[in-house]
């Protein structure tokens, strides 16, 4: 029987849990679902990561509220995905930061991005229609951005270190509690999303500088919080591991002359062991392998999927 496409199916509502890494420090993990952050200032607040429509963010930020009253204010999104970035009316931010490279993919493919994504995740797109538009950054920066938050609280660092998600990942780094916010380029016990993805870059130089942090806490795109030096680890050897399998798999098919679904095959059958029971493994790993198979054809930068891109790709691969 054809599989449900990507995550049509999926509509049980998951169990969220607020956590409390430090003082002032939040993360809102949700069972696999999209995590998102909030650290507070000294008089304010920067959230990381918007969710996909207000009224989702609005359920977080209810929450959020139980601990603090202070303004946000400052958005910080991780990358241009819309489940990710949607949310961001909720907010009423004074200033939304991302990497220029999101901005530009915002412009680019924004739009096909938030039709896809509703498309794949409609449990994910609450009320979509609560959604007013495309979000926009209004503060964008190339390498490194730091926001002082004020009194004995430190400094906030917001990083890109390269290609690896997207083309525009960033990260959020606490010095002072070792905390890292790592987006989608870190997942602790969720499968990849690579439809986007620089494979290479990613599993080497990006995931190098992720752990060069020494973080004792990481809060990945998805799963649940890693807490101590060995989860940490753990985590970033999981999605280095991920990436490199595939990378071995469709590299070897590509090699001998063969075909995509060959090559998705081949791969499903060396990840399902290890990675088949995490969340959104089955609906990732088509638009997975045929970014990768793209990419090791010599197409650089990723072909924007759409609606109708998507279902062509699953109804070749994962639904036959």
């Amino acid at each position: 029987m054809a599989k449900p496409f990507a995550s049509s199916a999926d509509t049980a509502a998951k169990e969220q849990t607020l956590e409390v890494l430090a003082d002032g420090v939040y993360a809102l993990t949700a069972d696999g679902d999209p995590n998102i952050g909030a650290i507070e200032g000294e008089d304010f607040l920067v959230c990381f990561e918007a969710l996909a429509t207000p009224v989702a963010a609005r359920k977080w930020l209810a929450r959020l509220r139980e601990h603090t009253d202070k303004p946000v204010r400052y958005l910080a999104l991780s990358h241009y995905h819309a489940v990710r970035v949607l949310g961001a009316a909720a907010f009423d931010a004074q200033t939304i930061l991302a990497h220029r490279a999101t901005a530009e993919l915002i412009d680019e493919r924004g739009l096909q991005d938030w039709e896809s994504e509703f498309a794949r995740m409609p449990r994910l797109a609450e009320a979509a229609d609560s959604v007013p538009g495309l979000t926009h950054p209004t503060l964008t920066f190339a390498d490194r951005l730091s926001i002082d938050l004020g009194g004995d609280r430190g400094e906030l660092v917001l990083a890109h270190h390269g290609r690896g998600h997207t083309e525009g990942d960033i990260v959020a780094w606490l010095p002072r509690h070792r905390i890292l916010f790592a987006g989608d380029l870190v997942e602790a016990r969720a499968a990849l999303y690579t439809g986007d993805a620089f494979h290479r870059d990613w599993s080497t130089s990006t995931l190098d500088a992720i752990h060069g942090y020494r973080a004792e806490q990481l809060v990945g795109g998805r799963g649940a919080v890693s807490r101590g030096r060995a989860e940490v680890d753990a985590a970033i050897a999981q999605t280095r591991h991920f990436l490199q399998v595939m990378l071995d798999e469709v590299g070897a098919v590509q090699r001998r002359g063969g075909t995509l679904r060959e090559a998705f095959d081949a791969t499903h059958a060396a990840l399902v062991d290890d990675y088949g029971h995490w969340p959104i493994f089955e609906h990732c790993l088509p638009f997975d392998v045929s970014r990768l198979w793209d990419e090791l054809s010599g197409i650089e930068r990723p072909i924007i999927w759409t609606a109708e891109r998507d279902q062509e790709v699953w109804a070749q691969l994962q639904d036959a």
